[in-house]
């Protein structure tokens, strides 16, 4: 059976394993290489430098790989790659990344992005995401493993978001959220822990109640950002249950450059 549909344009430089689907009207340019048992629906764009691996599907009207949108861009080569196992839904658009950056946008394997989601260029997607509908993320953003993001949050350009974070709803990121941290608002502010989402991917109690006193250290011990750094520093060093997590919050806050929101 023939896998590419009639109408679709392919061009002769793309290479598609023999096992990917393309729909009717698709159009997929030059220097794109596509992973086997990946789903092109109808009307998708996917433009020149973009890497899809296995066992994708994209829906229709995605525009995949397109330039970035900064005035500074001047036609450089640059990339867009993305993973294994990705859902891909209606109107999302993914840029490729600018030479100011890595010169690459890349978006990791098993996420799930939800319908007419933005992610700019050079922005670095983990593994297991979720981002539900109308999220917007600026450029240079960095978002963890496990994140999940509300409906309609936008993330301001160079923000990063840590693993098994939690936006809700129309949140509004101006400045960093911590591994672990449920924020909601506009403009973003922490509520907690992302508790109930842990304990579904099988942390357990001694984890979950490391990173609950790690946040009360964070957000409610009245230190200054430096003073709580140094003081989850100290307690990672005890090796007890959770000082794994506990690493992860420390190594996260070592590279923040925007303030954490509060």
């Amino acid at each position: 059976m023939d896998r590419i549909h009639a109408s679709a344009l392919v061009d002769p430089r793309a290479e598609l394993d023999s096992s990917v689907e393309v729909g009717p009207y698709s159009i997929i340019g030059p220097e794109v290489r596509i992973g086997a048992g990946t789903v092109i629906g109808p009307h998708v764009v996917i433009e020149p430098h973009t890497t899809i691996g296995r066992d994708n599907r994209v829906f229709q009207f995605a525009s995949i790989g397109a330039a970035p949108q900064d005035k500074k861009y001047a036609g450089e080569p640059t990339r867009l790659e993305i993973g294994d196992g990705n859902t891909i839904r209606e109107f999302v658009t993914l840029n490729r990344g600018t030479a100011q950056d890595r010169g690459v946008t890349r978006i990791g394997s098993n996420n799930w992005i939800m319908a007419c989601v933005h992610v700019a260029h050079d922005c670095v997607v983990g593994d297991q995401t979720i981002f539900a509908n109308s999220t917007n993320l600026g450029g240079h953003v960095h978002i963890g493993d496990w994140v999940v993001l509300g409906g309609y949050t936008g993330v301001h350009q160079f923000c990063k978001i840590g693993a098994h974070a939690m936006t809700g709803v129309g949140t509004v990121v101006l400045h960093d959220i911590p591994p672990f941290v449920m924020a909601s608002g506009n403009t973003a502010q922490a509520h907690g822990i992302n508790s109930e989402g842990l304990r579904r991917r099988g942390f357990g109690n001694d984890s979950i109640n490391a990173i609950r006193r790690a946040y009360k250290t964070l957000y409610k011990s009245g230190l200054t950002l430096d003073e709580a750094r140094t003081r989850l520093a100290e307690q990672a060093l005890q090796q007890g249950p959770g000082s794994e997590e506990i690493e992860r919050i420390v190594s996260f806050l070592r590279l923040v450059s925007r303030g954490i929101v509060r």
